[in-house]
């Protein structure tokens, strides 16, 4: 997530913390503070809130790994007030795959609080579920037990983001496929939420804060399956920008912008002996200017890292190459052959259009996809 601060890289994944973060560390600073009125306590707090997420980040770690396992990357691990989120590069597309991710992070939280019980039976220890809201008589170890249960518990309530609604999907998509798995998960999520809204005017005031994160990450998963919905079977080829203009690794920053500033275009694939080499961005021109001024080289400004597609790849596949490789252009080819250029902002133009095309009874007016082309009457600006 932008903004987060980087704690670490693990298995190859990098941790964050998110500076929402904070807001959980003054609230806890004020509850231990509140409790004991001594550095103690407060110290004690905070000691076991590291350890609580370092389970969090072991949890995160768990849907990591077995996605790796199917061949999905981990972008990264972020932790949130309310817990930790995993960027996976794509959700699985099987059914059992998402189920067994989405699983094994509560499976692993489980496992830590079964490894803390049998250190405790065999130190005779107290380990009275009661206790674990108390932090003077309880054990360190006995509450860190609790906590993990309660983590996992409440990770498989059938509500987006949480696990247990990804798991709720996954068994529904068997029988009635994703789709309308998404949209009855969502409709659960956004229930539960509306109870923890009420439990939190009444009761603890964090809990409003659950309900909102649970009813935004319902929202987000209903709208990113109908967008997967309206991208499936699409071709790159329909929503590629084909006029263009290409530009010489050697060429100088000065030209791109003349281009930039006397046309319709902000993106370029940059070539080299005949060969496709890269592509400057308007974002990359910009840094350019910045660093090197006008006479500075398209080679010293150019993204070399951001892969090809081909015209014939679905939209869906696009979508899953911009998100894992971090570019937002993304250039087609044709049998090896360059044709266009494929942008972030044509699959979000193409989405709009489309929804906007659908009749009441869901399908379009059309007998297929329109094709987006360059806007010709449309100037583009330089932006930062």
């Amino acid at each position: 997530m932008k903004g987060s601060w980087k704690v670490g890289k693990f298995a190859g994944i990098g941790v964050y913390i998110h500076p929402t973060f904070l807001i959980l560390v003054v609230w806890l600073l004020f509850v231990y503070w509140s409790i004991g009125h001594n550095l103690a306590t407060v110290v004690s707090g905070l000691v076991f809130t590291a350890a609580l997420f370092v389970c969090v980040v072991l949890h995160e770690f768990g849907h990591a790994l077995t996605a790796r396992h199917y061949g999905i990357g981990t972008r990264s691990i972020t932790l949130l007030p309310i817990g930790g989120v995993s960027s996976l590069e794509r959700i699985p597309e099987e059914p059992k795959q998402e189920f067994y991710v989405a699983l094994m992070g509560p499976v692993v939280s489980l496992g830590i609080a079964a490894v803390l019980f049998g250190v405790l039976m065999l130190a005779g220890r107290p380990i009275a579920l009661q206790q674990v809201l108390s932090t003077t008589s309880a054990s360190f170890l006995a509450r860190l037990m609790w906590a993990n249960v309660i983590l996992a518990v409440f990770n498989l309530l059938p509500a987006f983001p949480m696990d247990g609604g990804r798991i709720f999907r996954a068994l529904l998509a068997r029988y009635i496929g994703t789709p309308k798995a998404t949209h009855i998960a969502a409709v659960t999520g956004h229930a539960i939420a509306v109870v923890f809204g009420l439990l939190g005017l009444y009761t603890n005031p964090f809990l409003l804060f659950i309900a909102l994160f649970v009813w935004i990450g319902a929202s987000q998963e209903v709208a990113m399956a109908d967008m997967k919905s309206a991208l499936a079977g699409v071709p790159v080829s329909q929503v590629t920008v084909t006029e263009l203009e290409l530009l010489a690794a050697s060429e100088t920053l000065g030209r791109a912008v003349e281009l930039v500033l006397h046309g319709t275009q902000e993106d370029f694939p940059v070539i080299e002996g005949g060969r496709l080499v890269g592509v400057l961005t308007n974002k990359d021109l910009l840094q350019g200017l910045s660093k090197k001024g006008a006479a500075g080289l398209v080679s010293e400004a150019m993204r070399r890292n951001c892969p090809s597609i081909d015209a014939s790849a679905s939209l869906q596949t696009a979508m899953e190459q911009l998100q894992s490789s971090g570019c937002q252009v993304l250039p087609v080819l044709d049998q090896d052959r360059l044709v266009g250029l494929f942008r972030a902002e044509n699959l979000a133009e193409f989405v709009l259009v489309q929804s906007a095309l659908k009749t009441q009874d869901g399908q379009s007016k059309t007998e297929g996809p329109i094709r987006l082309e360059a806007d010709q009457e449309r100037r583009p600006r330089l932006s930062a």
